[in-house]
């Protein structure tokens, strides 16, 4: 019997969460949903639900580095996607495995907070993101409140980030304007209609599908036309089981 070929591997380092909203879980779906095979390396243990998030528990980055380096030793990735790292430790180790693996695709969602605003790291992540990641990093995917955090788009940029897709989710318009920036400044701006009620995940699900398309090789704008397609998508087909957010529905393309 013949395996089937496999399709194309990406690894999303990211936290937990239980509702299947966010994190870890909405990465392996949407991953999975384009049509690459998820790898993950967990960060952080989370509780929370569709409300916000309670509590965080960073994982030991000494099991950061074993998750990966075994699962990297067997499987090779054709991309990375990089969410909550939990602690500045944890994204020390992630810029050590990644930065072995300069020409596969990085994909970086800066997240420090949830949407409402509950911290999701212990410490100072910010600085070893501008100092150690996003040197290395292909695209990073901030909305303003991040893109802020982190000193703007030209200090992401400055840092080595090659692209930056700053998206416009918690802008007042009536459209949620997306703009993708280099080093000449904005070289593609898409505008989406704004949906009524509040998303827990899309900032992870458009992070993991440029991935995912960067995985299936095109190019940085495609990758984000399109990821931001599906994201929208995902989001007009919200689902709500629980009290709080909806959540997205990711379903194959």
């Amino acid at each position: 019997m013949h395996a089937a070929q496999s399709p194309p591997a990406v690894l999303a380092f990211a936290a937990s969460d239980p509702t299947g909203g966010a994190g870890v879980q909405a990465d392996l779906l949407t991953l999975a949903a384009l049509g690459c095979h998820p790898l993950s390396v967990l960060t952080a243990l989370t509780a929370q639900d569709t409300h916000g998030v309670e509590a965080v528990l960073a994982i030991d980055s000494r099991w950061i580095t074993r998750q990966a380096r075994r699962v990297l030793s067997d499987i090779p990735p054709r991309a990375f996607k990089l969410g909550v790292l939990g602690s500045a430790a944890n994204a020390d180790a992630v810029a050590e495995i990644v930065s072995a693996y300069p020409k596969v695709p990085l994909v970086v969602d800066p997240v420090l907070a949830s949407g409402r605003g509950d911290a999701l790291a212990v410490d100072d992540v910010a600085s070893v993101l501008l100092g150690k990641i996003l040197p290395l990093a292909t695209v990073a995917t901030p909305n303003v409140p991040e893109s802020d955090s982190l000193g703007g788009v030209r200090a992401i940029l400055h840092a080595g980030c090659r692209y930056v897709l700053v998206t416009g989710t918690h802008d007042e318009t009536p459209e949620v304007i997306n703009r993708l920036h280099d080093a000449s400044g904005i070289i593609a701006e898409e505008r989406w209609q704004r949906l009524p009620g509040s998303y827990h995940g899309s900032g992870c699900t458009l992070a993991s599908a440029v991935a995912a398309f960067l995985a299936h090789g095109h190019t940085v704008v495609e990758a984000c036309r399109l990821a931001q397609a599906f994201t929208w998508q995902s989001l007009e087909r919200a689902i709500r089981p629980g009290s709080g957010q909806f959540i997205p529905l990711r379903v194959p393309r």
